[in-house]
C-alpha cells in the first residue's frame, strides 16, 4: 500500500450498489480504481493487484459478489476502517474494497466481518481437518448478477464476427474443440483467437503447439497481420513493413510451447505459471496416432479430459484444434462447445457448425479461407442467412409481434440455413410469399426494423404481396432505410428519426446525410476562372498554407492497412433520435412544387406535455461552419495503442468503450456511433467526440471518461481548415440573400469540395484523400449541433428529436425559439418555424 492508487471520479455508496458489477468488470478487466464514499467513510473499489494478499482468501474476509452487493454499504465502512474485503466471481477473487486512507488495521484477518463467502454451505467439520468449508457452492445470485450486468460479454474472441456471433466467444472455463480435416484450415482458427487475444486485447495467451513450431506459428502471425504472402515468408524474404510488424509482434504477450514430448499434462502444469494467463490454444490434436506426439491417437480422450480440468480451475477458455470430424472420436473428446469446419462446393466458403454438449447445434456461419495469408476472413452472408438471423428474435419466442403462420414460415427457413440445405432453402420461398400476404404490420422496435430489412432484401415477391413492406417500407413508423442495429443493453434506446434522404430535400448549406459521396468525374477539376465560388480551390490553397506540411492523400497501398480500414461513415455521430415519449410518424405528402410523392414527419405530443408548438430548428452551414475549429492530425496517424487518459497534444482515432447515458431527454452524445459497436461493445470515435465526452465528465453528466483500448493519433491541429471557413462564411453573407443560380453554384461546390476529402468511388480522382479528416469534420459538426441542443435542454427547454447535424424539434409553449439559439442567415445560426401538434413538417423543413 505504499504507492497511492490511482482514482477515479467519487461515487456515492448507493450509486455504486446499482453499478456494482459493471464497477468490479473495470477493477478485474482494465485495474480501475473507485472512489466510493458513504457519509465520512471512505474506500476504494480496486483491482487485487492493489493488495496482492487478497488472492488468497483464507488470510481475508470474502464475500460472493451477489452477497456483497446486499450489504456493500457495511462492507465499505469495514474497508475503510482498515479491513480491507475480497470480492469473489464464486470461489475466485476479483477485486478488493480497501481503504481510501491506505492504512490497514494489524488484525484484519481477525476482524469480526470475516465472515464466510456468501453462498457458501457448509460440510460437516472434523475439529481435525481445516474448519473451511472444502466446497464452496455459488448461489444463483452469484450467476445472475454477471448476465444481467449491462455491455458487453468478457468472452474472448476468435476476431471473426461471424464466428463470435455464432459460438458467443470463447468462454472463460470451457473448453472448446475447433474440429477440421486437413487442408481446411482448423490451425488458422486457432491462432486467429490468439492473434486476437494478444495482439489486440493485449492480453496473455499460451500457445501450445503440437504440430506447428514456433517459426510456423511467427510466420503465419505476419502473413496474416501483414496481408504477405506465407510462401514467400517461409522461404524467409520479407519486406520493409513486415520486417518492422515483425519487430513489433516482438514484444506481444503470446508465449510458445513447442518443445517435445508435449503433452495435455505437461499444459495444465505449465499454465498455472505463467502469469495473468487469458487464453490457452492447444494446436492441434492429432486423430492418427505417432508415437513420438503424445496428443494424438488413443490418447486423446485423456488429454482432452486434461484441458476441460485446466479450463475449470484456471477459469479461462482453452482452445483446441483436431485435425478430424470423426463422430466417434468428438463424442469421445466431449468438448463443452464444438466448432466444426466443412468445405463447400464453393473454395470460397468453409461452412462452420456450432454445437453445444448439452444442446446441439446452436448456430452457423460461414468463412472465407485466406490461405495465402494463413487466416479466415468472414464470408459474406446470403440474403437466406440474413433473413434467419433478423429472424431469430422471433423464432427463438424471445418477441412477439408475428403472426403465427409468418413466425413457423421464418422458423423453417432457418431450419433450412442451419442444415446448409439450400434446395429446402429455395423451395421455402413460396411459403414465406404467402405467410406474409396477410402480416400488416411489423413491430416497430430495432428487431422489427432489421427483420423488415432483411425481408425487403430477400426476395422482390414478399416486398410486393406483404402489405406491411408497402406501408413506410416495413413498419409504421419507420421509414424504409431507417433500419438499425440495437444499441447495447446499458444505454437509452428511442425511436429513431427519419434518414435525410427520405425527403427527397437537401437541407440548407450541404447537411445533407453523406449516404454516398455523390461525387462524379470531372468533381475534382479547379473550378474555372471567374466562379463565384471556387471552393475546391479555396480547400486546397488552405492546406497548402499549413506550416504543418499536411500530408493530402494516402497512397493507395497503404489503404488497406493501418487505421485507414478503421474509419467508415458511422463514425460522423450523427443522431437519429425521437424522445421515446413522443408518437412519431410518416405520412405520404404531394409537394406542391413539383407534384411529387414524398413522405414527411408528423409528431404527436402527450397532453402531460401542456399546450404549445413544434419549433423547427434548421442550423446554418453545419459542415463548413466546422470547419473553423476541426480538431485532427495533419500528418500521418502512428499507431499510439492503448492510452491511460486522453492525449491532448494529439488527434486522431480512438477505439473506446461506450460510455453509459442514462437520459431520456436527450440521445446519447456519440450519436448513431453507438448502433454498430465491435464484439466487445466498443466503438472506433474521432477527437471531436473524445473532447465533446471529456467536457461531460467535467460537467457531471457523465461519470468517467470511458477507457481508450487503442488508438491511431498525430500531432493535433484544428486550424488547417480555418481559412477555407473564413472564406465560405464571407461568400455566404454575400449570396445567401441574393439567392437563384449563384447561390445554388455556391452550395454545390462547397459540398463538392467536402466529399472530395474522402472520394469513395475508387475511379474518382481527387487531390485529397484522407478519411480521418472528412470524418473530423462530420463529427465536429456533429457534436456542436448536439451540444447545441443539449444546452437548450438544460435551461428546460423540452427537446422532440434531433437528427442530422442541423435539424432539431422543440416543444415550446410560448412559441419562442430555445434562447441557446441564435437566429439569422449566419454561420451556425438557425431557421426557427412554428408547426401545430399532428401537423405534418412542410417542405424543407424536415
Amino acid at each position: 500500500m505504499s504507492q497511492q492508487p490511482h482514482e477515479e471520479a467519487a461515487i456515492n455508496a448507493t450509486k455504486a450498489r446499482d453499478v456494482f458489477y459493471a464497477l468490479v468488470k473495470r477493477a478485474e478487466e482494465e485495474g480501475r480504481t473507485t472512489l466510493v464514499h458513504k457519509r465520512r467513510d471512505r474506500a476504494l473499489l480496486a483491482p487485487l493487484d492493489r493488495l496482492p494478499a487478497a488472492r488468497k482468501t483464507e488470510m481475508l474476509p470474502s464475500h460472493t459478489l451477489s452477497a456483497a452487493q446486499a450489504k456493500f454499504g457495511d462492507l465499505v465502512t469495514l474497508a475503510s476502517q482498515g479491513y480491507p474485503q475480497v470480492l469473489l466471481r464464486n470461489i475466485t477473487p476479483v477485486a478488493v474494497l480497501l481503504p481510501a486512507s491506505g492504512v490497514l488495521s494489524s488484525d484484519t484477518a481477525a476482524h469480526a466481518g470475516a465472515a464466510s463467502a456468501g453462498g457458501a454451505v457448509n460440510s460437516p467439520r472434523n475439529p481435525d481437518r481445516d474448519s473451511r468449508p472444502r466446497r464452496l457452492l455459488a448461489t444463483l445470485g452469484d450467476a445472475i448478477g454477471t448476465v444481467l450486468t449491462p455491455g458487453p460479454t468478457t468472452n474472448l474472441s476468435f476476431g471473426l464476427p461471424g464466428l463470435d456471433a455464432a459460438t458467443g466467444g470463447l468462454q472463460p472455463g470451457r473448453l472448446t474443440l475447433v474440429a477440421a480435416p486437413p487442408s481446411v484450415g482448423g490451425s488458422l482458427l486457432g491462432l486467429a483467437a490468439a492473434r486476437k487475444t494478444a495482439l489486440v486485447d493485449h492480453d496473455v495467451v499460451l500457445y501450445a503447439g503440437s504440430g506447428p513450431n514456433r517459426d510456423d506459428i511467427f510466420r503465419r502471425i505476419i502473413a496474416a497481420e501483414t496481408g504477405g504472402d506465407y510462401p514467400r515468408l517461409k522461404q524467409g524474404r520479407l519486406t520493409e513493413h513486415e520486417q518492422q510488424v515483425a519487430q513489433q509482434l516482438g514484444q506481444a504477450p503470446l508465449m510458445i510451447d513447442d518443445g517435445s514430448d508435449l503433452t495435455a499434462e505437461a499444459i495444465a502444469e505449465t499454465a498455472p505459471y505463467v502469469q495473468d494467463l487469458a487464453l490457452v490454444v492447444v494446436d492441434r490434436l492429432q486423430a492418427a496416432d505417432n508415437a513420438r506426439l503424445p496428443l494424438s491417437g488413443d490418447r486423446l480422450p485423456g488429454a482432452s479430459q486434461t484441458l476441460v480440468a485446466l479450463a475449470r480451475t484456471l477459469h479461462v477458455p482453452v482452445l483446441a484444434v483436431v485435425d478430424s470430424t470423426d463422430h466417434a472420436l468428438l463424442n469421445l473428446l466431449d468438448a463443452d462447445v464444438l466448432v466444426t469446419l466443412a468445405a463447400t462446393a464453393d473454395p470460397a466458403k468453409v461452412q462452420v457448425t456450432v454445437s453445444e454438449r448439452d444442446l446441439g447445434t446452436i448456430g452457423s456461419t460461414y468463412l472465407q479461407p485466406d490461405m495465402l495469408h494463413a487466416r479466415f476472413i468472414d464470408a459474406p452472408h446470403s440474403r437466406a442467412t440474413e433473413l434467419a438471423e433478423a429472424a431469430l428474435p422471433y423464432t427463438s419466442g424471445a418477441q412477439k409481434g408475428l403472426p403465427a403462420e409468418a413466425t413457423h414460415a421464418l422458423s423453417a427457413l432457418r431450419s433450412a440455413v442451419v442444415d446448409g440445405d439450400d434446395a429446402a432453402v429455395e423451395n421455402l420461398g413460396v411459403s414465406l410469399v404467402s405467410a406474409f400476404a396477410k402480416v400488416t404490420r411489423l413491430p416497430a422496435d430495432a428487431e422489427g426494423r432489421r427483420l423488415a430489412q432483411a425481408l425487403n432484401s430477400y426476395d422482390p415477391a414478399l416486398r410486393a404481396h406483404c402489405p406491411a413492406l408497402q406501408a413506410d417500407g416495413g413498419t409504421q413508423t419507420v421509414a424504409s432505410n431507417a433500419v438499425e442495429s440495437p444499441a447495447p443493453a446499458a444505454h437509452a434506446v428511442a425511436t429513431p428519426a427519419p434518414a435525410a434522404e427520405d425527403t427527397q430535400e437537401t437541407p440548407d448549406d450541404v447537411d445533407e446525410e453523406d449516404t454516398g459521396d455523390g461525387l462524379v468525374p470531372g468533381d475534382e477539376e479547379d473550378e474555372p476562372e471567374g466562379h463565384v465560388f471556387p471552393a475546391l480551390k479555396i480547400l486546397k490553397d488552405a492546406v497548402d498554407r499549413s506550416k504543418m506540411h499536411p500530408i493530402k492523400v494516402i497512397r493507395a497501398e497503404d489503404r488497406d492497412s493501418g487505421p485507414w480500414p478503421l474509419i467508415s461513415e458511422d463514425m460522423d455521430g450523427e443522431p437519429r433520435w425521437v424522445h421515446p415519449d413522443v408518437a412519431h410518424s410518416r405520412v405520404a405528402h404531394i409537394k406542391e412544387s413539383s407534384g411529387k410523392r414524398v413522405r414527411r414527419d408528423k409528431f404527436e405530443v402527450p397532453d402531460s406535455f401542456g399546450e404549445g408548438l413544434l419549433c423547427l430548428i434548421d442550423r446554418n452551414g453545419s459542415y463548413p461552419s466546422a470547419c473553423s475549429g476541426v480538431p485532427l492530425a495533419p500528418n500521418k496517424l502512428v499507431h499510439t495503442g492503448s492510452l491511460d487518459a486522453y492525449d491532448k497534444s494529439r488527434a486522431g482515432i480512438y477505439l473506446i468503450d461506450i460510455p453509459e447515458w442514462n437520459r431520456t431527454d436527450m440521445p446519447h452524445p456519440l450519436g448513431r456511433i453507438i448502433e454498430r459497436p465491435d464484439a466487445e461493445g466498443r466503438v472506433w470515435v474521432t477527437a471531436p467526440h473524445i473532447k465533446l465526452l471529456e467536457k461531460l465528465v467535467q460537467g457531471g453528466h457523465l461519470v468517467a471518461m470511458p477507457a481508450i483500448h487503442d488508438s491511431w493519433t498525430g500531432k493535433y491541429n484544428e486550424s488547417l481548415f480555418k481559412p477555407f471557413y473564413e472564406a465560405t462564411r464571407k461568400a455566404r453573407a454575400e449570396l445567401v440573400e441574393a439567392g437563384g443560380d449563384p447561390y445554388k453554384a455556391y452550395k454545390t461546390r462547397l459540398s463538392v469540395a467536402l466529399r472530395l476529402l474522402w472520394p469513395k468511388a475508387e475511379k474518382q480522382r481527387s487531390p485529397f484523400w484522407r478519411p480521418d479528416w472528412r470524418m473530423s469534420m462530420v463529427a465536429e459538426a456533429s457534436v456542436r449541433h448536439w451540444s447545441k441542443a443539449f444546452a437548450a435542454v438544460q435551461e428546460g427547454h423540452q427537446l422532440l428529436a434531433l437528427r442530422n447535424v442541423d435539424a432539431a424539434v422543440f416543444w415550446t409553449p410560448d412559441g419562442t425559439a430555445p434562447g441557446t439559439y441564435k437566429v439569422g442567415t449566419g454561420f451556425g445560426e438557425v431557421k426557427a418555424k412554428f408547426v401545430q401538434p399532428g401537423q405534418i413538417i412542410p417542405e424543407g423543413d424536415d
